[in-house]
């Protein structure tokens, strides 16, 4: 068959599927049914063409093929390589959109509902030695130093003190190049910890169990102290707003950690490959959610934190709006898809 000939042949299956791209970019939102990536309002011709997707998407890779093996111009097989490559992105692309979304609006939320006495429990481990060792370091100041070296609580006093590079002097700020480094050092520490609470789960969790108290021993002796040094209000209006995301995100890494330790301590009926195989899944995408939670946490760290854009009181208050919509979603979020 010569190219002509191809052309002629296959000519109108090509222009229907650049059609159907065109509609697809057009309006690229989560759709009710996953199998088609197109506007539910559609006439019935319409509708029948569109559902034709995923079939004129594979016969034009088939024709790709094609004109590839039988050396056809470099012309025709550039166009069939856009058209192949406009359809994946148009049809995966679209799905992706919708799974994504899916999985936040109602898949995260619901699955942490299901293990909440996992995620109560590494709560636990967080904010209970952090409330234990912030009141032993509140009236025995000298036990900041069985965590920190005199260089790391000198280190400390100098950021939180008044003017420091935590709360800058009114209207300096700081330089919109500082900010982004200190995004991408937040984003790097923050998915650090994470990753430890969840990937130490392994150790049949123990080492999930050691990361979620250390953090919170670390979290309750570093604040105790700057509240005994007169830095209270500097440290809260500064950790206020982001740490509703990144606490948050750090309990969920050590939930998923459980979940992987849990599976290995008591399989049940499974082997213990088996059992760690299932637990996976919910363990994987619980991280996936908080990598999320973590990556906002940094942004606003960065972006906001920092910042002088409001005094003290208003600082207080949008992190208690962002408590309260982190609670919020966690609580309240696709549960009445549930139901």
């Amino acid at each position: 068959m010569t190219p002509n000939e191809f052309i002629r042949q296959h000519e109108q299956e090509w222009r229907q599927l650049e059609a159907l791209i065109t509609s697809a970019h057009s309006s690229l939102r989560p759709k009710k049914s996953p199998d088609t990536i197109f506007d539910e309002k559609l006439t019935p011709e319409q509708a029948t063409d569109q559902a034709a997707f995923p079939s004129l998407y594979r016969r034009i890779c088939l024709h790709l093929a094609l004109a590839r093996e039988r050396h056809y111009p470099p012309a025709l097989i550039e166009r069939l390589d856009r058209l192949a490559l406009s359809g994946h992105q148009a049809f995966y692309g679209a799905r992706s959109l919708s799974s994504i979304g899916q999985f936040f609006v109602h898949g995260f939320p619901a699955l942490i509902r299901e293990h909440a006495r996992l995620f109560w429990l590494a709560g636990a481990l967080l904010y209970l030695p952090a409330l234990l060792m912030g009141l032993l370091v509140y009236f025995r100041p000298e036990m900041i130093y069985s965590l920190l070296d005199h260089q790391g609580v000198n280190n400390l006093e100098e950021m939180y003190r008044a003017g420091g590079a935590i709360e800058p002097e009114p209207g300096s700020g700081r330089a919109a190049d500082e900010n982004f480094r200190m995004f991408g050092f937040y984003i790097k520490n923050n998915i650090s910890i994470g990753f430890q609470c969840f990937a130490s789960g392994l150790l049949f969790g123990l080492g999930t169990l050691f990361f979620l108290i250390f953090n919170g021993l670390l979290f309750g002796a570093v604040s105790a102290h700057l509240i005994h040094q007169g830095s209270a209000e500097r440290l809260f209006q500064f950790v206020i707003a982001h740490g509703a995301f990144e606490l948050t995100a750090i309990v969920l890494c050590g939930m998923a950690g459980l979940l992987l330790g849990r599976a290995l301590i008591s399989p049940g009926r499974r082997r213990r490959s088996e059992a760690l195989a299932h637990a996976a899944g919910p363990a994987v995408r619980i991280v996936y959610g908080a990598t999320a939670m973590l990556l906002i946490a940094a942004f606003i760290e960065a972006f906001w934190s920092s910042g002088a854009y409001l005094p003290s009181t208003g600082k207080f208050i949008v992190g208690g709006l962002l408590w309260a919509l982190v609670a919020g979603y966690f609580l309240f979020m696709g549960a009445r898809r549930e139901s």
